[in-house]
């Protein structure tokens, strides 16, 4: 038992709460299910490598507050491993994530990206991408809308990026998806807002995750990033903070929250 897991418990404002993150494995998504839980949420977290998810599990329920007894307050995660690139697997994860009858945070994080010019992408590239990126958040919100409609309550949030706003050359298929999640966004929270559910997305910009760190070396980026109000990369742990800010702010939907230092100002 730590002061600072009794501490957290003070704040704890997700007890009670069930949280289904989709690309926990991944730097942003693994981020985003760490700070939830921090928050007292019950975590469902799902990737396409057990290994990782594994040790994601272990990392989340060593972050879960603590009562002054040393009682964690929320429930031990969960972790399924699932290719969302396969749209077959979607409803059997919905449900196996929510075996509760509840869902209360749906995070669409998962996303990759297969770069290259258009002319030159391989058919199987693109649908690849607008399938785990997009389609993927569109049937996972179709399948556990009815849950949070159920209970006059629930939060969608969408991990987009500015490169949907802005695109980018070699990104076309990459920022059309990230482009269609924020269109995708502002509807559902249309559809979904008089029943008491809010849908967001999070745009980072430039974050230092695994993955991008090779982006984030070549001289073109580094041009870029020291042009921005504030020249440096951002971490996973500002998109998580973003994210956990959307999951609480009662009063926000439709909303896209850009994260990126001012790189598009």
């Amino acid at each position: 038992m730590t002061k600072a897991r009794l501490l957290a418990a003070s704040a704890s404002t997700l007890v009670g709460k069930t949280a289904l993150v989709t690309g926990a494995t991944g730097g942003i998504g693994g981020a985003i299910a760490l700070e939830l839980a921090r928050r007292g949420a019950r975590l469902v977290v799902t990737g396409r490598d057990p290994k990782k998810l594994q040790a994601l599990q272990h990392k989340l329920d060593e972050a879960r507050p603590l009562h002054s007894s040393g009682e964690p307050v929320a429930s031990p995660s969960i972790s399924i491993p699932c290719d969302i690139l396969d749209s077959s697997r979607i409803p059997g994860l919905a449900k196996q994530a929510s075996q509760n009858g509840r869902m209360d945070i749906l995070v669409n994080a998962a996303g990759i990206s297969r770069d290259a010019l258009l002319l030159r992408m391989p058919l199987a590239s693109l649908m690849d991408t607008l399938n785990t990126n997009l389609v993927s958040a569109m049937m996972l919100s179709k399948e556990l809308a009815p849950a949070m409609i159920r209970q006059k309550s629930g939060v969608i949030i969408n991990v987009s990026s500015v490169i949907g706003l802005h695109g980018n050359v070699g990104q076309s298929a990459y920022a059309a998806s990230k482009a269609g999640l924020i269109g995708f966004t502002k509807s559902l929270a249309k559809e979904l807002g008089p029943r008491g559910v809010r849908v967001n997305a999070i745009a980072p910009g430039f974050i230092d995750t695994e993955l991008t760190r090779d982006i984030l070396q070549r001289p073109s980026t580094q041009d870029m990033i020291s042009r921005a109000p504030l020249p440096h990369a951002g971490t996973v742990e500002d998109v998580a903070h973003g994210a956990a800010y959307l999951v609480e702010a009662q009063y926000v939907t439709g909303h896209v929250l850009v994260i990126d230092g001012g790189l598009c100002v």
